[in-house]
């Protein structure tokens, strides 16, 4: 796992988006808690700002004008990694249909 959080550049630090934390945190077992607050402890936050909220909602406009849901937490947590010009790594790569960011696959329990 440690390798796969290292930057592709060497140098640029990960980071994970606040939102992104919260539904880790919320889904984790008791005995999941320790490793996960180390892990994110070593992590630098995405920051949200108002670029990224901007392009959250005309995401979310354009999904909804095309009859698509796209949820608040998914179209920030992508306005994120394309403000800092990342790439968002997830789980779930069915929830982020937009042109940008670029995503990789990870699969749960990998």
């Amino acid at each position: 796992m440690s390798a796969r959080l290292r930057p592709s550049c060497g140098r640029c630090p990960t980071h994970v988006c606040a939102i992104t934390l919260e539904e880790v945190k919320n889904g984790l077992l008791p005995r999941e808690r320790e490793a996960a607050t180390a892990l994110f402890e070593g992590l630098a936050t995405a920051p949200l700002g108002m670029a990224e909220g901007r392009l959250a909602g005309r995401w979310r406009r354009d999904h909804r004008q095309r009859g698509r849901a796209l949820s608040q937490a998914d179209a920030l947590i992508a306005s994120a990694a394309v403000g800092l010009g990342a790439r968002l790594t997830t789980g779930n790569p069915t929830d982020f249909t937009m042109k940008d960011p670029v995503v990789a696959h990870w699969p749960s329990g990998q």
